[in-house]
């Protein structure tokens, strides 16, 4: 397999990889940081090295989390050379801010400013070559987990262009795809293969890990013994659907069956999940409040310059909720307070006429989403979640998207996984785009995904991705 299912999560093993082996550079700079800035000193100094390993662990544990924040371990990510980089630095500098706060709460962890300041050094140089080194080593190149497609069709045509970009056929290397009988092939020449020998002995020959089902019509000639005797011989096959969503973090919609709903690990809601996540959702808002609350103030008093003392701070709209439950949601107005009597309710725009100059700069750096914390306290939304739509836009497209409505059966949140993997959807074809990770999300959601969406948000507010 090429990925490891963490609390339903797919994450793929190269990164895994990788983060370990950012731990150990992490930690190993912490103790080249000790030896060099008590290079002269009394060997007593830095006798109690299990002490400074603990302090490297948490040093490490931090930075990872950064890095995890700046988008390093995520497979769409920029994979240019300067954009790598940047991120790195945006970590480390997250890092510091985030470690001194640390050693204020914990002050038995503090590693010294000079000490501190020296890791970060070492930090850049040893994490910045190790991306480098993954970047050209193993980024560019196919990994070693050998799949082939059994189907040649427009099933697995479809499939091919989803997975168009180098970074996910970085992740899989595609043997080829095997021609079936009575099926239009549609897949390039140098992808077709045709078996001129049993499929499990082809699969043996040719190394093959992984067999995708990806037959236009599995009601003929579908190969259960042959799939059979790959299974048992230690061959993994999967359907495209399931395929689909462990390397891309979305649920395809065009070929998703209520058979797959019904019956397909995840879509569980615990009592212990449902709390825990409550629990998450007022802890995280109260630090958010606390920390961000001057910025709120700011755009408060930006928006009365702009508009004067007069015009309405806050913006009320009706969003579609939890099982349909409509409710009003709170942000910062940042349009025209006639924006849409003329109209009527409409999606947002590349450089939306009806924004206000202030309005325009509150978006791009979502200051406008902060009052619906007051939404994540009362319990109609959560942190985490599927993005709230408007109860006329929800009608419209539960009409044109089937299986729309199952995104409901969570509450939406003021961040998500679609928010982080798509841009702001203003057409149906860019609702469905955001259905299939807002699917994914609804069948693996858990507190360790919700808690890497909240770390991936960063990058998103820091890079301004998304934004309208």
């Amino acid at each position: 397999m090429n990925t490891l299912r963490i609390f339903n999560h797919h994450v793929h093993i190269k990164f895994v990889l990788l983060g370990a082996v950012h731990v150990v550079l992490l930690v190993a700079s912490v103790f080249a940081a000790v030896n060099v800035r008590y290079i002269t000193a009394d060997a007593s100094v830095i006798d109690n090295y299990p002490l400074m390993f603990v302090k490297s662990l948490v040093y490490a544990a931090i930075i990872v989390a950064c890095l995890s924040a700046m988008g390093v371990y995520r497979p769409q990510r920029e994979n240019r050379y300067l954009a790598l980089l940047v991120r790195v630095l945006a970590a480390l500098a997250l890092g510091a801010i985030l470690a001194i706060v640390v050693y204020y709460v914990l002050p038995g962890l503090y590693l010294g400013r000079g000490v501190l300041g020296l890791s970060l050094l070492f930090s850049l140089i040893g994490v910045g070559a190790a991306q480098m080194v993954f970047h050209a080593t193993v980024d560019q190149r196919s990994a070693p987990w050998r799949v082939l497609f059994y189907g040649a069709g427009e099933n697995a045509a479809e499939m091919l262009a989803f997975m168009r970009r180098r970074s996910d056929h970085s992740l899989f290397k595609l043997v080829g795809c095997i021609v079936i009988d009575g099926e239009t092939v549609q897949v390039n020449d140098s992808l077709q293969a045709r078996l001129d020998t049993s499929l499990s002995d082809y699969a043996k020959q040719h190394a093959i890990d992984e067999i995708v089902i990806a037959m236009d019509d599995r009601r003929q000639n579908f190969p259960s013994d042959a799939l059979i005797d790959c299974r048992v011989s230690g061959v993994n096959v999967v359907d495209m659907l399931t395929f689909y969503e462990r390397q891309t973090g979305k649920v395809k919609t065009e070929l998703l069956q209520p058979s797959w709903i019904i019956f397909s690990h995840g879509f569980r809601q615990g009592t212990v999940d449902n709390v825990l996540k409550r629990l998450l959702d007022l802890v995280s808002a109260s630090v958010l409040l606390l920390v961000l609350w001057p910025f709120m103030i700011a755009a408060a008093v930006a928006i009365k310059i702009e508009d004067g003392l007069r015009a309405p701070v806050l913006f009320r709209q009706t969003r579609v909720g939890l099982n349909g439950h409509e409710y009003s949601i709170y942000k910062f107005r940042s349009m025209r307070t006639d924006a849409e009597s003329l109209s009527g309710p409409q999606w947002a725009t590349e450089d939306d006429p009806r924004v206000t100059r202030v309005g325009h700069v509150l978006r791009k750096v979502r200051i406008d989403e902060l009052p619906q914390l007051w939404n994540v306290f009362v319990g109609d939304m959560s942190l985490v979640g599927p993005r709230p739509e408007r109860p006329e836009f929800v009608r419209h497209l539960t009409t044109i998207l089937p299986y729309y409505r199952v995104r409901e059966c969570v509450k939406p949140g003021v961040t998500g996984w679609a928010q982080l993997g798509y841009p702001y959807g203003a057409s149906e074809e860019d609702a469905n785009g955001k259905l299939q990770l807002d699917l994914y999300y609804v069948k693996n959601r858990s507190i360790f995904l919700d808690l890497l969406i909240l770390l991936n948000t960063i990058e998103v507010v820091l890079f301004r991705k998304g934004s309208r």
